[in-house]
């Protein structure tokens, strides 16, 4: 489980085609590695991935191909930044919100409307996911935790402060560039179990 609150700006060192559609990708974060065991569990632009190994402020992960096909980790190369995040501990401080790791869809980068203090970025929602996501709710972009500004039927905006926009990779992303999307756990719980109900299923 994350917070969706970025604590690294690290980089792609390299991918390796490891055979059966999937692969092996290392990733340059000395702060994210710096107490990283083998298991441990680290968010890379949203998407929790095991740690393999570390050596040298590097970690390597397995990538399934079901992760290469349903993120955008697998249009990643050896040089792009990519937003870290370790797993929360329990006794810390919830930033954001309950972020799984688990990507519900992939986006893409509609517009950017720079402001004087902030940005106003808007974003395409793949189809299936406008319903779980409100204005004022909760979303993550790559790992991020935002709040929706506002929201349409395939798509949605945010307002992303100057600490965003220079210390992930939302402050780079341009129109057409993918994103990978986590809408709220809990609304998903919520649907199913509203669904339960009007079916007769009281339980």
């Amino acid at each position: 489980m994350f917070t969706g609150i970025v604590e690294e700006l690290g980089e792609i060192v390299r991918t390796t085609d490891t055979g059966g559609d999937s692969a092996l990708v290392a990733v340059r974060g000395p702060l994210v590695t710096s107490d990283a065991r083998h298991g441990d569990s680290i968010a890379v632009n949203g998407v929790c991935l095991t740690v393999v190994d570390v050596e040298g402020g590097v970690f390597t992960a397995d990538v399934m191909g079901e992760t290469l096909r349903r993120t955008a980790l697998g249009a990643l190369r050896p040089g792009d930044p990519v937003n870290l995040e370790r797993a929360a501990a329990l006794n810390s401080r919830l930033g954001g919100h309950l972020v799984q790791g688990h990507v519900d869809g992939v986006g893409e980068v509609l517009s950017r409307e720079p402001a004087a203090q902030w940005e106003t970025v808007r974003f395409r929602l793949p189809a299936g996911l406008s319903r779980y996501v409100v204005e004022k709710g909760s979303i993550t972009v790559d790992g991020i935790s935002l709040t929706v500004a506002e929201v349409g039927d395939d798509w949605f905006s945010v307002g992303l402060i100057p600490t965003t926009l220079k210390l992930t990779t939302l402050g780079a992303r341009g129109v057409g560039d993918p994103v990978n999307l986590e809408v709220d756990v809990l609304a998903k719980y919520v649907e199913r179990l509203l669904g339960d109900r009007a079916a007769g299923g009281d339980r």
